[in-house]
């Protein structure tokens, strides 16, 4: 394994791994991918990531695959109930940050909103009266004119759910195939050209997007080590989100 495409090892003992998630990397194995950080983590660290023998490479929970930022695994099976416990209590305290479309009109918010099944679309979740208690704290880190930059708050761990929950409110992500599809055709991403009147790109060159993938970071996670102490993981932000929120701030 080439050196460059080793993972960013936040924190590593003998009992848990924190991983640096990059954006469009499944967290396991899947249909059609052919790779996982699943696989690739356990491939640097040398140890294996099937059978039931510990030490064992072990998913304690996962991030939609577009999205980047901190991913917890665990290297044991006593080490897995024991993080996995506190993710299904959600007795854990996450942050993720999200560029979104659009201009809150308050600061700061809560969105307790139940989530379910689509019915209509097998990958996409919605607001439902008859899904499962959710909820999500927010605020306004930044205002970028037409977008913003929020940072969340999720009180409990459903599938998509600041994803479903912002767009609820009007704060769609600003990238988003599932849930803020463009037009039929159009490019992914966030374009500058789209924003400045003046903006031409490299001569002979096609426009790059700012951003072309899930505008969501998970930038923190506090929890609590299997040998009790209370710890607090952060992953900085990658390149491609720096860059849009400094080119976004100055539109």
């Amino acid at each position: 394994m080439k050196q460059r495409d080793w993972l960013n090892v936040l924190f590593s003992d003998e009992r848990i791994v924190a991983v640096e998630k990059p954006a469009n990397l499944a967290t396991i194995p899947g249909r059609g991918e052919t790779d996982s950080l699943l696989e690739k983590l356990a491939r640097q660290l040398g140890i294996p990531c099937r059978g039931t023998d510990d030490p064992r490479l072990r998913v304690v929970h996962r991030l939609d695959k577009g999205t980047s930022g901190v991913l917890l695994m665990a290297r044991d099976i006593a080490a897995q109930r024991h993080l996995s416990h506190q993710f299904q209590n959600n007795q854990l305290r996450k942050e993720y940050l999200a560029i979104v479309f659009g201009k809150p009109e308050m600061d700061e918010g809560t969105i307790d909103a139940p989530l379910g099944p689509n019915p209509g679309s097998k990958d996409r979740m919605m607001v439902s009266k008859h899904g499962r208690a959710s909820r999500t704290d927010w605020k306004v880190e930044k205002r970028m004119r037409r977008f913003t930059l929020v940072r969340c708050f999720p009180k409990t761990g459903r599938t998509h759910q600041i994803r479903v929950h912002l767009r609820s409110i009007g704060l769609p992500l600003a990238v988003d195939e599932l849930y803020n599809s463009r037009a039929a055709g159009a490019a992914v991403g966030i374009f500058l050209s789209e924003f400045k009147r003046d903006y031409r790109p490299t001569a002979g060159q096609d426009e790059r997007a700012l951003i072309s993938r899930l505008t969501l970071h998970a930038e923190r996670l506090g929890f609590v080590h299997p040998d009790g102490r209370e710890m607090v993981i952060e992953c900085p932000l990658p390149k491609d989100f720096r860059a849009a929120i400094t080119q976004l701030s100055k539109l």
